[in-house]
């Protein structure tokens, strides 16, 4: 179902494109942080910008980025049309797609996290916080792509999302951490190391991420299913 050369077109498309250092430059501003904060005090307050900064900002930043680069510019510019003019399966474009965005988002993004915990100085700690952003960074990507299958305003929609929901009420109530996809990641992460935040139960933030991955890249395939350009917002 995967389509190698859709996967490769996106490869390009997310390479090619200025956003490609934008999504660089998160992490690298994240891992200078966190070594600033370790140099000029310790570990452990170096330790409190991942949870409190990496995964609701960070980390969905680069699956935004990612996201609306191998499916939104299709979009924006009506090009998906001639795309899906093609006799290709769309359930396996909308896949090829986000397997790039993911790809994308784990490099960059969870990679970056686990550098940055690394910094910290406690690699068992560090390595549940990379597992817990892998989680969290896949489930953003599905939910992103299909956000950016949706509405031509999907970046300025996905960062509504980010800095309203993940970040600011994310960060003021704890009842939203059961509906919040890096609360789910942290959780996650909690399993493998109890310094994590434990902010729901670990089979709900399981199921949780596995559904939102699964029925976004499906939302996605089916959108494009349905798509046309008349009519699009």
């Amino acid at each position: 179902m995967i389509n190698t050369t859709i996967a490769r077109l996106a490869l390009q498309a997310l390479l090619g494109r200025r956003r490609f250092y934008l999504l660089l430059a998160f992490p690298v501003l994240l891992v200078g942080l966190v070594a600033l904060v370790a140099a000029l005090a310790d570990g452990d307050a170096a330790y409190e910008l991942l949870p409190g900064l990496g995964y609701p900002l960070v980390l969905p930043l680069v699956a935004i980025l990612a996201a609306s680069s191998v499916l939104g510019p299709e979009v924006d510019d009506g090009s998906i049309v001639y795309l899906l003019s093609k006799p290709v399966n769309r359930y396996g474009v909308a896949l090829s797609k986000w397997l790039v965005a993911v790809a994308a988002t784990l490099v960059a993004g969870a990679l970056g996290i686990l550098l940055a915990a690394l910094i910290t100085g406690d690699p068992g700690r560090a390595v549940a916080l990379f597992v817990g952003a892998a989680v969290a960074g896949t489930a953003y990507s599905a939910l992103f792509v299909a956000i950016s299958a949706v509405t031509r305003h999907a970046v300025i929609a996905c960062l509504m999302f980010v800095l309203i929901w993940e970040s600011l009420l994310g960060n003021l109530f704890t009842g939203i951490a059961w509906l919040s996809i890096g609360q789910w990641g942290l959780r996650i992460g909690h399993a493998l190391s109890d310094q994590l935040p434990d902010p729901a139960s670990l089979p709900y933030a399981i199921v949780a991420s596995a559904l939102v991955t699964v029925v976004g890249v499906w939302f996605a395939g089916d959108r494009l299913r349905s798509f046309s350009l008349k009519g699009e917002d």
